[in-house]
């Protein structure tokens, strides 16, 4: 996998000075997205970011997805394995900023649910993340589609999700500049905050490897978990069926 660090020319900016912290594999994404007024959006987030926009509109997704091969760096290149955090489906809530210090743009999380309880652990101290510990499920069936549940637990309100996906095939030009693809996709730092400051993660990775995607979500109770109304109307929807990753720590956004 050291070949993805060398190729770095479709980054919008250099990798992160330091050594990365992470790496791990996310494999059956789905991307569903929906447009947000700016107004919705802006009020739910951190002082220190800016709604970024596509089309004149916020954007919120739920990305359901699993991920292995999840290894800590500890010295030099070496990297072990927690047990319990190797593999385990995560589901992700999110949407598109701007630093308001930096100008970078990133994805913020308003909550990331996961089926491993040291993963939730590790991931809000190390991190500072909104990690939540849900009851997860996937199956995936004999035409490739994915059958996928999520129930959080430890919480007093009910937060669930069900959705059968599958991906089409690639798209032609996947995450070509100036596109909706792109702009939902190839962000390459997250951001969070705490204790009134805003906190920036750097990643790295190769181009998404979409593809069109068909979906039946049945059940999504994070978007109303979190105070946001998504519009009456079919999400765009996308798919990835693999993605190697490297994570840097988080540090305050300067």
């Amino acid at each position: 996998m050291t070949h993805i660090l060398n190729t770095v020319g479709h980054r919008p900016y250099e990798l992160p000075v330091g050594r990365w912290r992470m790496r791990q594999r996310w494999s059956d994404l789905l991307f569903a997205h929906w447009p947000i007024p700016v107004g919705g959006m802006a009020h739910l987030l951190p002082a220190g970011l800016e709604v970024d926009t596509f089309d004149g509109v916020a954007w919120v997704g739920v990305v359901p997805f699993w991920m292995d091969q999840v290894q800590t760096r500890v010295t030099g290149e070496h990297c072990i394995t927690i047990p319990g955090t190797a593999a385990f489906c995560e589901l992700n809530l999110r949407t598109y900023v701007r630093s308001k210090t930096s100008g970078l743009p990133g994805v913020y999380f308003f909550s990331l649910d996961a089926a491993s309880a040291l993963a939730v652990i590790g991931a809000r101290t190390l991190f500072h993340l909104p990690y939540f510990f849900a009851s997860m499920h996937r199956q995936i069936e004999p035409d490739g589609t994915i059958d996928y549940t999520s129930r959080r637990l430890l919480t007093g309100r009910s937060v669930r999700f069900q959705a059968r996906y599958r991906g089409l095939g690639k798209i032609a030009t996947p995450g070509s500049d100036g596109t909706l693809e792109h702009f939902l996709t190839e962000r390459y730092c997250l951001f969070t905050h705490r204790a009134g400051r805003v906190i920036v993660g750097h990643i790295h990775h190769l181009p998404w490897p979409l593809e069109a995607a068909e979906a039946e979500i049945s059940i999504n109770e994070l978007p109303a978990a979190h105070g946001i109304t998504l519009a009456n109307q079919p999400p765009v929807l996308h798919f990835a069926r693999e993605l190697h990753v490297y994570i840097w720590s988080t540090r305050a956004d300067k």
